[in-house]
């Protein structure tokens, strides 16, 4: 199986079971060995006060592209910190788009940069999440690959 393969198959695989990308509405428009990038609505239940995209959401989009782009070797990978910056607000009607890539893999611990940008390109975050690999642990099971 080629990397490429790995990659759609784990992508697959997580999906099937991410009960709360789903819940959210993302959908997955690029897997690659080290990359995603997904897409997540801007609902008015997910307004705060200011009637802008509340932090956590847009926290939770980061994280995902974060947690699909460190799990695209079946080799299972949890966060084991994240910081984000908010440099403006998502308005109500936006598609938020998470563009996680790899920065650094080395033994069991990775970094990894994630952008958060409009369906216009106006940067609305910037996500780090360093990561922690489960050696000789698939992220999708054998009998799925």
């Amino acid at each position: 199986m080629t990397p490429q393969q790995t990659a759609e198959l784990v992508r697959d695989g997580m999906f099937a079971r991410d009960r709360a990308a789903q819940s959210l509405a993302m959908r997955i428009t690029h897997i690659a060995p080290g990359e995603a990038t997904i897409e997540m609505p801007v609902r008015d239940d997910m307004l705060n006060g200011f009637d802008t995209c509340h932090g956590g959401y847009i926290t939770a989009l980061g994280d995902t592209a974060f947690a699909y782009a460190c799990n695209t070797r079946n080799e299972m990978t949890v966060a084991s910190g994240l910081s984000v910056d908010f440099v403006a607000p998502g308005r109500p009607g936006d598609v938020l788009v998470a563009q996680a890539r790899e920065l650094s893999q080395a033994g069991r611990t990775g970094v990894y940069d994630v952008t958060i940008r409009n369906h216009q390109g106006q940067l609305i975050a910037l996500f780090r999440g360093k990561s922690y690999s489960m050696k000789g642990k698939p992220t999708v099971p054998a009998q799925a690959a």
